[in-house]
């Protein structure tokens, strides 16, 4: 059957704003096709094989009036609070054993039947027996009541589990942050420690460059003193033989000139006019004297010559190694 068939029949089925669909061998309910006609508030969907209401049918906010008796229906959709016009609602021998807790949005609701569902015990309490016009109505009402206090505490119980995960996230966002401060810590820490360590291996090395640069003054000083120990030294020999030779060369010196003076006088004496004055003749006297014992201890000079001469060449050599 396509749509426009079922159009046309559901056009044969409607009647001023009511739409008859009882008695039709159904198992689901035309959303679509009722939903072409907003003016049809009244819907009979009884006695048929219904299982299910699909989501849709909630949208079908102009009902005021629907009649699901005898069929097979085991749930109804969460959404049917949306049917905000609904007045009259007619569930007799289904399979219900629940209602969606928005039922409860059905504040318009004035008539409710639902006999002969197997009801658990406190929605079956609510509803009554609904044997007649006055018990349905107190069934609409009583029903209401129950499923607003399933309502307020499926609320409740929503408001504290989004309570509870509120304070899960907030104490997450504590743990968090303290996980990020110790992170931090840990860090500066971390960061503390490797300063002291480059600070620590400065100051090593500056103190290893300070010893060094002290041994190297120390060893500066060393050299010195050795240096200074050495020239000292040097200086205690060259001037501990000095005064011996200076005094030497200085008697030396004497010597000659006395000798150089007492041969220009006995030269006078011999070679010039002086010989014959009384002066001169003990001069001459004692020249021949002087040569006489010279000639007689012409060895003695020779040795005393030759220790002269080694001297000054001991005293030449040891000049050249000072220097």
């Amino acid at each position: 059957m396509s749509k426009n068939s079922k159009v046309l029949n559901l056009k044969d089925k409607i009647s001023g704003n009511e739409v008859d669909l009882s008695l039709c061998n159904l198992t689901e309910v035309p959303v679509r096709e009722l939903a072409l006609f907003p003016k049809a508030t009244v819907v009979d969907l009884s006695c048929n094989n219904i299982t299910s209401l699909p989501p849709e049918f909630c949208s079908l906010t102009h009902l005021v009036k629907v009649d699901l008796s005898k069929n097979q229906l085991t749930c109804l959709p969460d959404d049917l609070g949306s049917l905000s016009n609904l007045q009259h609602l007619d569930l007799y021998n289904n399979k219900l054993t629940v209602l969606p807790v928005s039922f409860s949005q059905l504040r318009g609701l004035k008539w409710l039947d639902l006999k002969d569902n197997p009801l658990e015990p406190d929605l079956a309490k609510a509803a009554g027996d609904c044997l007649d016009e006055k018990q349905c109505k107190q069934c609409a009402s009583k029903v209401l009541q129950h499923m607003r206090a399933l309502q307020e505490e499926v609320d409740h119980a929503r408001e504290k589990r989004l309570l509870r995960e509120k304070e899960l996230e907030r104490k997450r966002e504590v743990k968090q942050r303290e996980r990020e401060a110790k992170e931090k810590e840990a860090r500066k820490q971390e960061k503390a420690e490797e300063k002291e360590k480059r600070r620590k291996e400065y100051n090593a090395q500056m103190a290893a460059l300070a010893a060094k640069e002290q041994q190297k003054k120390k060893n500066e000083q060393k050299k010195k003193k050795n240096r200074q120990a050495a020239a000292d030294k040097k200086v205690v020999v060259e001037s501990g033989p000095k005064p011996r030779l200076s005094l030497i060369g200085l008697l030396f010196k004497l010597l000659l000139l006395v000798l150089l003076g007492l041969a220009g006088v006995a030269a006078a004496c011999r070679l010039t006019d002086l010989q014959k004055e009384a002066m001169c003749v003990p001069v001459n006297f004692a020249v021949d004297d002087g040569l006489l014992w010279a000639r007689e201890q012409e060895g003695v000079v020779r040795q005393l010559v030759h220790n002269l001469s080694s001297a000054a060449k001991e005293f030449l050599q040891s000049s050249q190694t000072s220097k």
